[in-house]
Formats: C-alpha cells, sequence, structure tokens
C-alpha cells in the first residue's frame, strides 16, 4: 500500500498536470475564436468561386481545359493524396482519423498507385517507411498563409499535368463546432464542376472570352479550395484540442478527488493505528 507521503506526491503531479491542460484549454480556445472567424469569412469567397467555375465551365468544351479533364475516358491510375494534419499533438483523434481515413482509401482502392503529400509533422511520423511521401510541409500554430497554399496547389497541378497524378485528393477535417470536426475526402483534381447552386451568368461579357477566362480562374480555383481546407483544418485542430483539454482536466479532478480519498482514509488509519498502540502501552503500564 503506498505511504501518504507517495499519495501526496501523486497528488500534487496530477495537480501540476491539471493546471498545463486548464493553460492549454484557455489557450486553444482563444486561437480557436480566431480560425473560427477565419473560416466564417474565407467560406463565401471560396463558395462564389466554385460558382463562378460552374457557371463558366457550362458550355464549354471541357478537354480544351487540362485541369478539367484529361483523358477522362481512361481510367485513373495514380492517385496523390494531401493530407492535412497537425504539427502538435494533444488534440483528441483530429489526426488519427484522418490518417485513418487515408489509410482506408488505399485499401479501397488497390487498383490506384497512392502517394502521400502531407501537411503537419504528425502524419509524417506516421507514414515514415509506410508509403511514398512526395511532400513535407508543416503546418504552423499560427493562422494558415495564403502562399502556403499557393505552394500546395502549384505542386498538385505541376504533379497532375506532368502525369505524375491521374488524381489529387485532399484529406482534412471540416470544422463544424468545437466538439464537431468532420474528416473529409474532396477531389481537387480533375476539377468537377458543382452545377447543382451555379448562377446564371448570361447576362455577363467576358472577355476575351469564357475560355480564356477559365484558364486563368481554374488555378486560382484550386489555390482557394487548398487555402480554405487549411481554414478549415486549422480551426478544427483548436477545437479538438480545447475539448481534449476540457476532458483532461476534468479527468484530473476525479483523480484528485480519488486520491484525496485514499489519502484521508490512509491518514485516518494512521491515526487510529498510533491511537490503539498508545492506549495498548497505557494498559499495559497500568497492568504493570
Amino acid at each position: 500500500m503506498a505511504t501518504l507521503r507517495e499519495i501526496q506526491r501523486r497528488i500534487k503531479s496530477v495537480k501540476n498536470t491539471q493546471q498545463i491542460t486548464k493553460a492549454m484549454k484557455m489557450v486553444s480556445a482563444a486561437k480557436l475564436r480566431r480560425a473560427q472567424e477565419n473560416i466564417v469569412a474565407a467560406r463565401p469567397y471560396a463558395d462564389k468561386v466554385k460558382d463562378l467555375v460552374a457557371a463558366l465551365e457550362e458550355g464549354t468544351m471541357p478537354e480544351n481545359h487540362k485541369l478539367l479533364s484529361k483523358g477522362s475516358d481512361k481510367p485513373a491510375k495514380k492517385a496523390e493524396l494531401i493530407l492535412l494534419t497537425s504539427d502538435r499533438g494533444l488534440c483528441g483523434g483530429f489526426n488519427s482519423y484522418l490518417i485513418r481515413m487515408v489509410e482506408r482509401f488505399m485499401r479501397e482502392h488497390p487498383e490506384l498507385d497512392c502517394t502521400v503529400s502531407i501537411v503537419g509533422r504528425r502524419a509524417l511520423d506516421h507514414f515514415k517507411g509506410r508509403s511514398e511521401v512526395t511532400g513535407r510541409r508543416h503546418f504552423g500554430s499560427g493562422r494558415p498563409d495564403f502562399n502556403l497554399a499557393e505552394e500546395i496547389a502549384g505542386d498538385a497541378v505541376a504533379s497532375y499535368l506532368e502525369d505524375s497524378s491521374d488524381e489529387v485528393y485532399l484529406v482534412y477535417s471540416t470544422f463544424q463546432s468545437a466538439l464537431t470536426q468532420t474528416p473529409v475526402i474532396q477531389k481537387l483534381l480533375p476539377i468537377i464542376p458543382d452545377n447543382s447552386e451555379k448562377e446564371a451568368l448570361d447576362s455577363f461579357l467576358f472577355e476575351p472570352s469564357p475560355e480564356a477566362v477559365l484558364d486563368v480562374l481554374l488555378p486560382k480555383y484550386v489555390e482557394v479550395q487548398v487555402f480554405r481546407a487549411l481554414l478549415e483544418s486549422s480551426a478544427s485542430e483548436h477545437g479538438a484540442r480545447m475539448t481534449a483539454m476540457d476532458s483532461a482536466s476534468k479527468n484530473a479532478s476525479e483523480m484528485i478527488g480519488g486520491l484525496t480519498l485514499i489519502y484521508n482514509r490512509a491518514r485516518q488509519a494512521a491515526i487510529t493505528k498510533e491511537l490503539l498502540e498508545i492506549i495498548s502501552g497505557a494498559e499495559a503500564l497500568k497492568d504493570s
């Protein structure tokens, strides 16, 4: 049985851990507010670019735009998965869900030769030596920079146009709330316009032509979608870490309560033992 001093040390250790988890929760909550504001501001722009691409695509020949179609009648053989994870841990199942989604995609598509381009140290540690990693980048702890999105999108487009990949997918978590983050796989290339909610552009005049505008817009569309995924992932990471640290703080409180109860019982038993020894000693002196 643990001594009173050992139990006190354990209580002190758990209290110190609880102070750390509470501090991390507060930091994540502050970062989450900023990240949530960023993604809420970015979503309308990303959706509008998507609508514009869908509207311009109608009436044009997809085969004239390599990012829209590249041998669409041929089955894909090579796929690149761009996986967005965090640089740091202590965020619950945030990273593990995304990693498992990539591994499940590979199992379900044995016909594809899959490579992984990784953003975030956590996924790099996992896939090192397991799969072919074509890109390595750090996510960073601050607001995602659009330059990072341009780099990722530029490499993806170059890989696609050079036939290093037939399909490119984004794997990231969409932010719903601090308690809910949903891992998704989004096809990035070839671009498949969503015509379900497109706006009619008959009243607009495009110069020099809709096709020329589309040629300029498609690479920008890829950059915007990557940047949106980075912002979604950043907000999801902070939400997951805040929730995980809140749960850890509550668990620490329960552990402190349990250890305190054990300490009080052990202390009471020690006091009772000492009293019995004193009484026994006094009785022995009385008898002598």
